[in-house]
């Protein structure tokens, strides 16, 4: 089977990287003049310097060429996804879909595979999600995320397509919690980076990252997802890895807010849009989610890091 990585940012440049072991392998960039240098010099300085992309990787701006693939892996940011579909939907109807994006869409509260389903109805819709950093998987070190398919069978097939040398895969038909163990984690390594840029020390964090872990475990419950789907990579393997290296975008952004810095505005943080998300979901729900709550309300300029911590210290004393 033929594939195509949409997105030549660092992540789908990185998964076009490891995936050209096993063939060829189409890259599509937005930016033609980007895709003739990919092309041309065989690299991707701007988002992913110093690596090397395979002979087997054709870059390529041409979308119909893109899209001839059997399978598409969607390498675009989450509150990007639904207009990337919808600007696309033709090309798309009746392929294998795979979402490789984190995060909730902030103007409908739903995940990239309900997105995806509900602008290509006709697709087989998965998603890969889990730990990853692009720079560890373009440079061939040793990654395990967590592949999600409804489809029991549609996932055993992608599953032996996409596994690499250094990428392995776990399969799940809980697309529910790989999707929220995955748009969650963003939002506690935000509250987690602003934690160490605030100077609270690693105590601090580690009391944040585990009352993360259980607001993340009842929200995603609560919307249906088994509660083992959490424990694994896409849900506790990816919050311990975003929350504890600033290699994260997330992560770095809660430093700036701790440190009182300003932030690249360019640089994607999903966990923003997913914290604002979540707050409104758990307004209207009545859903006790306060660290991301905080989030939100930091985020937006509500409160301060000293505010946020005392806010979180002052709520009253209850059972673990």
């Amino acid at each position: 089977m033929s594939i195509s990585v949409l997105g030549s940012g660092a992540f789908g440049t990185a998964l076009a990287i490891s995936l050209a072991g096993n063939g060829p392998v189409t890259l599509w960039a937005r930016d033609a003049e980007q895709a003739q240098q990919m092309q041309m010099s065989r690299r991707n300085e701007t988002r992913l310097p110093g690596v090397t992309l395979p002979p087997s990787i054709a870059a390529t701006a041409d979308i119909k060429e893109a899209c001839t693939a059997d399978t598409l892996l969607l390498a675009v940011p989450m509150q990007k996804l639904r207009q990337a579909l919808t600007s696309h939907a033709p090309l798309l109807q009746g392929k294998t879909l795979v979402a490789c994006c984190k995060g909730i869409e902030l103007s409908s509260g739903l995940g990239p595979i309900a997105v995806i389903e509900s602008v290509v109805p006709t697709a087989d819709v998965a998603l890969l999600t889990g730990p990853s950093f692009a720079d560890d998987i373009a440079r061939g070190l040793p990654t395990a995320l967590t592949l999600a398919c409804a489809d029991a069978q549609i996932g055993k097939s992608l599953q032996a397509e996409l596994t690499t040398t250094n990428l392995r895969l776990y399969r799940t038909t809980d697309t529910v919690g790989a999707e929220l163990g995955g748009a969650l984690k963003n939002v506690m390594a935000i509250a987690c980076g602003a934690t160490m840029g605030a100077g609270l020390g690693d105590s601090a964090r580690a009391a944040l990252l585990t009352r993360g872990f259980v607001e993340m475990q009842r929200f995603a419950t609560a919307r249906g997802a088994r509660p083992d789907t959490l424990m694994g990579l896409s849900g506790l393997g990816d919050l311990v890895l975003t929350c504890s290296s600033d290699l994260s975008r997330n992560y770095r952004f809660g430093l700036s807010l701790g440190l009182n810095q300003r932030f690249d505005s360019q640089t994607t943080v999903e966990g923003v849009a997913t914290a604002c998300a979540l707050s409104d979901i758990a307004s209207k729900e009545g859903l006790d989610m306060p660290i991301s709550t905080t989030v939100a309300d930091l985020s937006r300029g509500a409160y301060s890091v000293p505010e946020a911590i005392q806010t979180l210290l002052n709520r009253p004393l209850k059972e673990e």
